[in-house]
């Protein structure tokens, strides 16, 4: 599953490493209910982007220029759709102060920090 679909693989090659040593001990993985309520209005910031996630379920990542996409939450994951042909991609979401962490089946590593 893609978090990002067409753009997605370059988007986590250049956000897999925008974590903090310090924070690996204090991730804790939110329920559904968690996440929805973590990310619902707020803006993330990457190392070299930016996602809004709105409560109307629609999200706007830029890294530059902006890339419409709709999100919601299933179980205890995230999930986002980024083009109406494109499936799907769910991930765990973790948190650690202010930082939010996207870990998808494979392993791959999104964090953010959220935005003041």
């Amino acid at each position: 599953m893609r978090l990002f679909g067409l753009f997605g693989a370059a988007m986590f090659l250049a956000l897999a490493n925008f974590t903090s040593a310090d924070q690996e001990k204090d991730w804790q993985e939110l329920n559904g209910a968690e996440i929805e309520k973590a990310l619902t209005g707020i803006t993330l910031d990457y190392a070299f982007a930016w996602q809004e996630f709105r409560a109307s379920g629609k999200t706007l990542y830029n890294s530059g220029a902006g890339n419409w996409g709709i999100w919601r939450v299933e179980g205890n994951q995230y999930c986002s759709q980024w083009s109406l042909r494109d499936l799907w991609g769910c991930y765990w979401v973790l948190r650690a102060g202010d930082h939010i962490r996207f870990t998808g089946k494979h392993g791959d590593i999104t964090d953010g920090r959220i935005r003041k």
